[in-house]
């Protein structure tokens, strides 16, 4: 049987956890009867895209993303209707997608994903001429991606602590939103933000679009309408328990595509990465095209569904770091043994 070629892009820079840890249980776990592989290191911003699509030229059937949303985004964009499919090894601040998917947070789970083979076909966002897989909008969220992309603290307390100082101070804007399905519809809303998802969370299970589907073909438009200090908090722990479609400030619809008018250009996200647009913001689902490694089950975790994940991202990563220190310890001790038969052979008295 032919092997399959997988190409793991990583950026050595961003994530929580440590690169070289997870390449070296891709090196022990990976199925090797299974594939051939090669690891490409990005060098920039941009730079993961560029080797995806110089990957899927050289007939790669699985290029795998190891890294965040940001360098999700930047592989996948470079996968979208292509027969390459797209693989995850989570290690970023959110982890948007990979939550969403149910792909394993641990690595050495993502990676005995990837050699049980389950491929299957997901859809894809364009906000703009930027593609989105998780969650893309305009309003706070967008501001907040903003502020965040230039804060030199990074993880789920740097971004809580960005959405606390600034939230209370942000003023809502006032949006016109075109639906354009099979039957046109205009609506107007004074609005905190609105988001398009196509998955549910914006990441570290943080629900935005509860009931969203990457294979619906639908994208799930959430509007948060202005709220007071007093609302905050349930808001949050909706946010949290996947609950947040049932608030009395949330008005959600689905569609194929939609424009969002607005008074003046500004700031827009996609993934999480922030970038300017006009007034005019076209936003539209692609159904099924793209090829994605992951377990059928897709959505918010139930209860018994969160324990055991957790459970399993925190055994594994024990495990990783486990054997990572027995490999150290092996490596050290036979340093040690090489040392002492050098100082043994030194003090060998000589004939």
């Amino acid at each position: 049987m032919q092997k399959k070629k997988i190409v793991f892009i990583y950026n050595p820079i961003s994530g929580t956890t440590g690169k070289k840890l997870i390449l070296s249980q891709v090196e022990s776990k990976l199925d090797l009867d299974q594939f051939d592989y090669s690891l490409q290191k990005t060098n920039y911003a941009g730079h993961a895209t560029l080797l995806a699509k110089e990957a899927v030229a050289a007939g790669a059937d699985i290029v795998c993303a190891i890294g965040g949303d940001g360098t999700v985004n930047e592989v996948g964009r470079a996968l979208i209707n292509t027969e390459t499919a797209l693989a995850i090894i989570p290690c970023g601040s959110g982890n948007g997608l990979a939550r969403h998917l149910h792909i394993p947070i641990d690595p050495i789970h993502a990676i005995e994903l990837i050699n049980e083979g389950s491929v299957r076909k997901m859809d894809y966002g364009m906000i703009d001429s930027h593609p989105f897989f998780c969650t893309c909008g305009v309003g706070f969220d967008a501001f907040i991606s903003q502020k965040f992309a230039k804060s030199k603290q990074r993880g789920p307390l740097a971004y809580i602590e960005n959405v606390l100082v600034s939230g209370l101070g942000y003023n809502p804007e006032t949006y016109d939103i075109d639906i354009v399905d099979e039957k046109e519809e205009h609506t107007v809303h004074k609005a905190f933000l609105i988001s398009c998802a196509n998955a549910s969370q914006y990441g570290n299970n943080v629900y935005i679009a509860p009931q969203a589907s990457v294979r619906d073909g639908l994208l799930d438009v959430t509007i948060l309408e202005p709220f007071t200090v007093i609302d905050a908090p349930q808001i949050a722990i909706q946010l949290f328990n996947g609950t947040i479609d049932q608030n009395s400030r949330i008005s959600t619809f689905r569609c194929k595509s939609l424009t969002i008018h607005r008074s003046n250009p500004g700031v827009i996200h996609f993934d999480g990465d922030p970038s300017t647009a006009d007034r005019e913001v076209a936003v539209s689902i692609v159904p099924k095209g793209l090829l994605c490694v992951c377990p059928k089950k897709e959505g918010v975790f139930d209860v018994a569904d969160n324990i055991q994940y957790t459970l399993m991202e925190q055994f594994g990563m024990i495990q990783m770091h486990s054997e990572a220190l027995i490999r150290a310890n092996k490596k050290t001790n036979r340093k040690l043994r090489e040392k002492g038969k050098s100082i043994v052979k030194k003090l060998k008295p000589r004939k």
